[in-house]
């Protein structure tokens, strides 16, 4: 078996596929230097290989609904105050010194994209992160209960370096729901960063929870020097099918 086929074998073995492609396509080597420059060429290649595919993973398992990025958002037409600090968010410096983001106001104004485009910045930036919405995240806590999986969730949710939890408001939730949230997001309070969509205000949040005792206890542990951004204005959606209704019943220009 000649050197290349060993190294191929190797590729194969120690499963390092961009190495073993770029060996298997490289001519036969002429002398040991040029050996040695070409491994050092594939390891490089697989090592950024790796790194691509790691954001890849990160962004895979975070379990985004859709892909965000910040980019794509017309920062114009937020709230002034709002787009202010997402131009600081967006250093992902929060995370760093484990403060939450609470965005609260009325639906269609971007909340879900804005910690959704975060949590994009943060699995490129190599931080482990886990989208869910209150709903599903409730469901998810009640079935770990019921099948006594729950500390072994608890464990990964109180490590990941970002949370993000969408849409706490639209549906209101029995007592257990609100106390498994609230044991949950207070494992990470003051250690660990998250984001919290809201469409109402911290002042109707006992609606959802039905317990004044809990709510204060857990807007006090959440807003305690967190980044709150105000997104009250009108709705993206609703500009985009006013302006998407216009253009269907503009007559067509005859050539």
């Amino acid at each position: 078996m000649s050197s290349k086929e060993e190294v191929v074998q190797l590729c194969k073995e120690l499963r390092l596929p961009s190495i073993r492609k770029m060996v298997q396509e490289e001519t036969e080597f002429k002398n040991p230097n040029q050996a040695f420059d070409i491994l050092h060429q594939v390891l490089v290649q697989e090592k950024s290989d790796r790194f691509v595919r790691a954001k890849q993973n990160r962004i895979r398992t975070a379990n985004f609904p859709q892909k965000k990025l910040l980019d794509e958002l017309l920062m114009d037409a937020l709230p002034e105050k709002a787009a202010q600090k997402l131009i600081h968010l967006k250093k992902l410096d929060f995370i760093t010194e484990g403060q939450n983001v609470i965005l609260t106001g009325s639906p269609g104004t971007g909340k879900t994209h804005i910690s959704i485009g975060l949590g994009m910045e943060a699995c490129l930036a190599g931080y482990r992160v886990f989208f869910a919405t209150v709903p599903s995240l409730i469901n998810q806590l009640k079935e770990f209960r019921s099948e006594r999986t729950l500390r072994s969730f608890e464990l990964k949710f109180e490590k990941y370096d970002l949370v993000i939890i969408d849409e706490l408001g639209y549906i209101s939730f029995d007592k257990e729901g609100a106390e498994l949230l609230f044991t949950h997001l207070s494992l990470r309070a003051g250690r660990k960063s998250t984001i919290i969509t809201s469409n109402l205000p911290f002042i109707k949040w006992n609606e959802i929870f039905q317990d004044q005792v809990l709510t204060a206890a857990l807007t006090d542990r959440l807003t305690h020097k967190s980044h709150v951004l105000n997104m009250n204005g009108p709705s993206f959606r609703m500009r985009e099918t006013e302006e998407w209704l216009k253009n269907e019943t503009e007559p067509m220009v005859q050539n």
